[in-house]
């Protein structure tokens, strides 16, 4: 699972650790067989006799010691690189995945699978692996041993094999449906932790601060009740191995005294055996614990196998160049599960023309720019940029065509400059700076405390809004891309950012082929022409006055769209 999850380049390393492991138990496990002439000799007549063998025993020790070390050693090597290359190849493949897979209900999954998941998974080579081998190992070459010097309770301790295998392969199977259901629990947690945490100022609004918040405190139960289950159901398992040990140990207890008073082993023998079988005891035991650990990470590598077996959006075997920077939708139909989002859209954008798209929510206009961007691939139809289906341009050749400004504007934990450079990270500072003027991010840099060294904060928390936009136009600016993409940039705007970002948008969109999709009317107006959606379908297209004249679905939408201070800006600005 390991090699299936990571790449069988790392299969060379971990199977030379396991037989590194291996011959360590195995190390261990004869070390002891040297006990019996030790016994012998300080039960004979001259117990000095033993010192040879003492000094021999002692060496054994030691040359177990440093394999010991070594395994360890190189346990620990590999298990970091596995998790720095698990890390890599998992962050790589979320990177390809469409955007339509990471639905709500994913942030938690994915939340979970990349901190503890992948830790637990990664774990195994370090910390779990050499106990588990010593546990399974050195109790057979104990038996060995014990089968060498005496085969009645070597046969007796050997009987033990199969049925301590059968109790972890029950437990592991009773286990398996308690496991998943603790980790469903922990997953919605999860998910209901980060909800509680964003739904903050809504309940500070609300006056509910003070209050629990039900469906956190009901999922934390249940991950209770989950976690609860779960230990009901690996006790039998618990309890089976040990009394299967301790019986094996008397078997043996009671075989080596009946032996030892019928004369036929010595009592040397007889106490080594015990010895042996004691010791043999303890990893035993232990196999309940490392088993429940073992099977908890490979049921995480199970969920990194599912995640990293989804198929990211396929490549062109031979991507085509885009002519141009006109778009079209060809009857284009999208579906989200059952629900068809857009259903035969056929629209035209010519090269350099500014299209607006209008409709109620969830009419399927941020769709529209989605799909532009190859965000998701369409279930009929096609969407072409420059005369060449998106899905026969490279993903590279095809980012490079567009720029995009959502509504919500992601910054990352760094400078303002860094996030800026993001458009175009080789651009000069020049370049750079030239951004920031023409989407007025200037006059922000210039009252903030480091200018451009200013830390934004994650997720640009220390930005307001407004000041969020900007960074995001300066950074479409720099990338200087002939397709603009625009989804409600000033919805959520006061009037000084909302009149600044919508300077930056005219510089934006000025000689590029633009979509918008847009509530306010006066991004609106300015459209060379205007699309209405209404249920994943074009009712309407036209201009701005041409749809006003003929009184359907968008004047009815421009009338109640415009509030008496908007209508008084929009004749100030008409």
């Amino acid at each position: 699972m390991l090699l299936r999850v990571l790449g069988h380049q790392y299969a060379r390393p971990i199977r030379r650790t396991v037989a590194l492991m291996t011959v360590t138990a195995v190390a261990e496990g004869l070390s002891y067989a040297l006990l019996v002439p030790v016994l012998r000799a300080l039960f004979g007549s001259d117990p000095a006799d033993a010192r040879p063998w003492l000094i021999a025993f002692g060496a054994a020790v030691a040359l177990y010691a440093a394999l010991r070390y070594t395994s360890d050693l190189s346990g620990f090597r590999v298990g970091a690189t596995m998790l720095r290359g698990m890390y890599h190849r998992l962050g790589d493949h979320l990177a390809r995945l469409p955007l339509g897979w990471y639905s709500a209900g994913r942030v938690g999954e994915v939340s979970v699978l990349a901190g503890e998941g992948v830790l637990q998974a990664m774990s195994v080579i370090a910390h779990l692996l050499a106990p588990f081998v010593s546990a399974c190992v050195t109790p057979l070459t104990i038996v060995a041993v014990m089968l060498a010097f005496n085969w009645q309770m070597g046969l007796a301790a050997l009987v033990a094999a199969p049925i301590v295998a059968a109790i972890q392969i029950w437990t592991a199977r009773s286990t398996a449906a308690t496991d998943a259901r603790r980790h469903d629990r922990d997953q919605e947690a999860t998910g209901r932790v980060i909800e509680y945490l964003q739904a903050q100022p809504v309940l500070r609004a609300g006056g509910r601060s003070g209050e629990r918040f039900t469906s956190l405190d009901d999922s934390l139960r249940e991950v209770r009740r989950a976690s609860r289950r779960t230990v009901l159901a690996t006790l039998p398992g618990i309890v089976g191995l040990t009394l299967t040990v301790q019986a094996i140990f008397v078997v043996l207890l009671v075989l080596g005294a009946s032996l030892a008073l019928g004369g036929t082993a010595g009592a040397a023998e007889i106490l080594t055996i015990l010895v042996l079988a004691a010791r043999s005891a303890d990893p035993l035991l232990s196999l309940a614990d490392i088993g429940g650990k073992v099977r908890g990470a490979r049921a995480e590598l199970a969920r990194l196998d599912t995640v990293l077996r989804t198929e990211p959006l396929p490549e062109a075997p031979e991507p085509v160049q885009p002519a141009g920077h006109g778009l079209e939708f060809d009857s284009v139909t999208f579906r989200h599960g059952d629900r068809t989002v857009l259903d035969e859209v056929s629209l035209s954008v010519p090269q350099g023309q500014r299209v607006a798209v209008v409709g109620a929510s969830g009419a399927g206009k941020s769709t529209l720019l989605q799909l532009l961007a190859r965000f998701h691939d369409v279930d009929a139809g096609a969407v072409r940029v420059g005369g060449a289906d998106v899905r026969a341009i490279s993903t590279e050749v095809l980012m490079a065509q567009i720029a995009i400004v959502f509504q919500d504007v992601y910054l990352f934990d760094g400078t303002i400059e860094e996030n800026v450079r993001l458009g175009r990270p080789d651009a000069d500072g020049a370049a750079v700076r030239a951004a920031a003027t023409a989407a007025r991010l200037d006059e922000v840099i210039e009252r903030l405390p480091g200018g451009w060294a200013a830390n934004v904060g994650e997720g640009g928390a220390l930005l307001s809004g407004g000041e969020r936009q900007r960074v995001s136009i300066a950074r479409a600016l720099l990338k200087d891309a002939p397709i603009v993409l625009l989804d409600e940039v000033t919805s959520a705007l006061d009037p000084v950012n909302e009149a600044a970002v919508h300077e930056g948008i005219e510089r934006l969109m000025a000689g590029r082929t633009v979509v918008m999709v847009a509530h306010r009317m006066r991004t609106v107006r300015r459209a060379d022409r205007i699309v209405f959606l209404d249920g994943g379908r074009i009712v309407e297209e036209g201009g701005h006055d041409e749809l006003l004249r003929h009184g359907g679905r968008y004047a009815d939408f421009w009338n109640i769209s415009l509030t008496p201070a908007a209508s008084e800006q929009a004749g100030l600005t008409g």
